[in-house]
């Protein structure tokens, strides 16, 4: 059996290639400097890396990386007024809020303070539901990275049987739509899913975002089928055993599979928000 490794490293690169050049075209031909604004509310020393991984990114294509680092003790009015006003300023064209926040925030209200034509994270109900009803949006962006990179090394989907493990708002449930759109036929797992080995071992494409590490068997993977790990925990071990990769017709590495391709689908789409604020695409 001839395996394919899913590498996101290595399509990263190639969209980071591509966008450098679209984000000159903006900044020379029409004088944008398009930026990125990420909010980090509280010290979460992991959530602090993830947020400077992002604006690394940012500084590689072209993109203006702003950091808006508010305390621990930021109520859910003080963090709206914050968004509020990234989403009145036109030198901003994403507007990323860092998950997890502090527990006495209401996350899901801040989510969906973002403006639509900026929510290049893909986290508002309101760009969830035109996502899963097949209109016009930006993909939350590890499910984006996942298609993209899924469709790049042309994983046949249509017809597929795909079991999705997590039914988070921001990977598990919009992953769904999106495998659903392409013509797979879905089930979501979850905690209190019966008999999930069984269902596992029916898949021709699992997709593992439950977030424990190594959750995922290898003898619940069926030979030939595609193993997309969207985990990622301490020691570069995934979602799913890595004995399991042996039993796989395609697989993402971890590290260097999913993660990449969250950030570079992160980048991909401010690009895209900042040529529709300049009336370069529709």
């Amino acid at each position: 059996m001839d395996q394919i490794v899913l590498d996101g490293a290595a399509r990263a690169r190639q969209l980071e290639a591509e966008l450098a050049e679209r984000v000159a075209r903006l900044r020379g031909s029409l004088g944008i400097e398009p930026t990125l604004a990420t909010i980090l509310v509280g010290n979460d020393p992991s959530s602090e890396v993830y947020v400077n991984m992002k604006g690394a990114a940012c500084r590689r294509v072209g993109l203006l990386p702003r950091k808006v680092f508010l305390p621990e003790s930021t109520t859910t009015a003080e963090l709206l007024a914050a968004i509020d006003a990234l989403n009145a300023d036109p030198t901003v064209f994403g507007i990323l809020l860092q998950h997890p926040v502090p527990r006495h925030i209401d996350e899901r209200r801040a989510f969906d303070a973002i403006a639509a034509a900026k929510d290049v994270d893909g986290v508002t109900s309101l760009g969830f539901g035109r996502m899963a009803l097949g209109a016009e949006a930006y993909r939350s962006a590890t499910p984006g990275g996942i298609m993209d990179l899924l469709s790049w090394y042309r994983v046949p989907l249509a017809g597929k049987r795909a079991v999705v493990i997590g039914r988070s708002p921001i990977l598990g449930k919009p992953i769904a739509m999106l495998l659903l759109a392409a013509d797979a036929t879905v089930t979501i797992c979850h905690s209190r899913t019966e008999g999930l080995a069984e269902i596992v071992r029916g898949a021709d494409v699992i997709v593992a975002a439950v977030g424990k590490p190594e959750f995922v068997k290898a003898d619940w993977v069926r030979e030939g089928a595609v193993i997309v790990d969207a985990g990622y925990h301490k020691g570069g071990i995934g979602d799913v055993e890595k004995a399991a990769y042996a039993r796989a017709s395609a697989y993402t590495p971890v590290p260097g599979g999913v993660g990449p391709m969250t950030i570079a689908t992160l980048m991909r789409q401010t690009v895209e928000a900042a040529e529709r604020t300049a009336g370069l695409v529709g």
